[in-house]
């Protein structure tokens, strides 16, 4: 979603109505995730995608009668046994999809939520799935505002309070209410999208290595953030454009920099009097990732500095050194894809091994 967005909102700007379909739930191996977009525009033109290719002809066919009727459907998309050739899932998985037509008139905060995400400032859209509310109806909220309504006061009220929690956390997901917002009742689906400020990656150390990491981080959607302490080596144009480049002393700027539980810490300095200051700081915040690069000899020494720095073995353990996972990675280029490949596994819970020696769902449910 955060993908086409420009392209919506163009769209939008320009007055044209279009088809938004967005995968609001998921079960066993489906190919997307929650949040996955598809819209028809002007022309028929499609952009974005709900299933990789599986249902997307149907989807199309959807989000044209949605146009043209102003109302939106709720279509759930899954595999058939008994005709392997009706619209589905050849993964096996099931995917429901909320397809709506978005106009000025039918949701005027929209061109806001565009806004807001392009700027990175946080922003939660509620949408009604299905029950007695009106569907396809939306909520705009902010940390400190609102748009919009759902139908009625109480559920507006509930799913402000849920949705601010949801985006503190970075989550997108279905929940369930009464019609005016009672909790304990599921007669009102509505989809929370959380659009959170995109993730950072730090990177420390401006080295061949640093610029290729940089450049697959951003491509994986983290803000990437280069820091080294020597000016000649940390220079913009030696990394690619969007990329902030720092020049200061790697744990001065960690210090004074706020991380959270999504933030990817790299470090590849190579050098202790660099690395282990740094390290002894980046292991007593919070970060997904803190993974750093040199030899096993390397680590060893480092270990032993952090442990008589006064580290706890629980705070060690979440180390990643090594660097990345063990593909025989030899250049720049095949370290950092070394590296982005043992931050995905984390972060999805992946074993690392090759899809051939496992059994099971390749998507299991998150």
């Amino acid at each position: 979603m955060r993908d086409i967005l420009p392209v919506l909102n163009d769209w939008y700007t320009a007055g044209l109505p279009f088809g938004l379909a967005t995968v609001v739930s998921t079960s066993r191996s489906a190919p997307r995730d929650p949040g996955a977009a598809m819209a028809v525009g002007p022309d028929d033109e499609v952009v974005g995608s709900v299933s990789g290719g599986c249902v997307e002809g149907a989807v199309f066919e959807l989000a044209q009668e949605v146009v043209a009727s102003g109302e939106a459907r709720l279509e759930t998309f899954g595999y058939s046994d008994e005709d392997a050739f009706a619209v589905g899932l050849t993964c096996g998985g099931e995917i429901t999809v909320l397809v709506r037509p978005v106009t000025a008139a039918l949701d005027p905060a929209f061109a806001g939520v565009a806004e807001s995400v392009a700027a990175g400032r946080p922003v939660t859209l509620a949408t009604v799935t299905d029950g007695p509310a009106p569907r396809g109806a939306t909520l705009s909220v902010w940390p400190d505002r609102v748009a919009g309504t759902l139908g009625s006061t109480g559920l507006d009220v509930a799913v402000t309070a849920d949705a601010r929690g949801e985006l503190a956390l970075g989550a997108t997901g279905l929940r369930h209410y009464g019609p005016h917002g009672e909790r304990r009742e599921d007669a009102v689906g509505v989809f929370l999208h959380s659009f959170a400020p995109p993730p950072r990656m730090l990177v420390f150390g401006a080295i061949d290595y640093a610029a290729a990491v940089a450049r697959i981080g951003a491509f994986l959607g983290y803000r990437v953030t280069v820091c080294d302490a020597r000016p000649v080596f940390a220079t913009p144009k030696r990394f690619p454009d969007g990329v902030e480049v720092v020049v200061d002393w790697p744990h001065r700027y960690l210090a004074g920099t706020a991380t959270d539980e999504r933030t990817v810490i790299c470090v590849l300095t190579h050098d202790p009097k660099f690395d282990v200051p740094l390290l002894e700081e980046a292991l007593r915040r919070p970060a997904a990732y803190i993974g750093v690069m040199g030899s096993r000899r390397t680590h060893d020494d480092r270990m032993t500095r952090l442990a008589a720095s006064g580290l706890t073995g629980a705070a060690l353990s979440r180390l990643r050194s090594p660097i990345g996972l063990d593909l025989g990675a030899r250049t720049p280029e095949e370290v950092a894809v070394s590296v982005a490949a043992e931050i995905v596994a984390l972060r999805w819970g992946g074993s690392g091994a090759p899809l051939t020696a496992t059994a099971g769902a390749i998507h299991p449910p998150s």
